[in-house]
């Protein structure tokens, strides 16, 4: 695994224990956070602070569940991270969840950019990755 990969898992399993001052640990200053439209917290966000509030504000309907990744796709400087998320919300009882993607772009180090993709393929090609068999 790259280092950026490894901080991508770093996030996720921060979001899956509710940790989230670790999930700024890889955060650039000026990291900017994209919600597709449709999303209940639809927008962008700029900032350490406002993306671990928007962060803070999806993970705190959770009663349980995990956002779990299920690949990684590099690009340069971009990672695509496929997901699954299955989850029981608060004041619920039955269990939902999807599969979607999520993409990254790294400088020096540190997350720049983080964008959720409702459709996986919108998300490889936003990262230029054509077949992600043949990576």
């Amino acid at each position: 695994m790259s280092a950026e990969t490894q901080a991508v898992e770093r996030f996720y399993a921060a979001i899956n224990r509710n940790d989230l001052q670790a999930i700024t640990e890889d955060f650039d200053p000026q990291i900017v956070r994209i919600e597709p439209e449709g999303h209940a917290t639809a927008g962008t966000y700029r900032g350490i602070a406002e993306v671990q509030a928007n962060v803070a504000k999806g993970r705190g309907t959770w009663a349980e569940g995990s956002c779990d990744p299920e690949g990684f796709f590099v690009n340069g400087d971009k990672v695509v991270v496929y997901l699954h998320a299955r989850v029981r919300l608060k004041n619920a009882t039955e269990w939902t969840g999807g599969r979607f993607a999520d993409g990254f772009v790294f400088r020096d180090g540190k997350i720049i950019h983080y964008q959720s993709f409702w459709e996986r393929a919108d998300a490889l090609k936003w990262a230029g990755i054509e077949d992600p068999e043949a990576i």
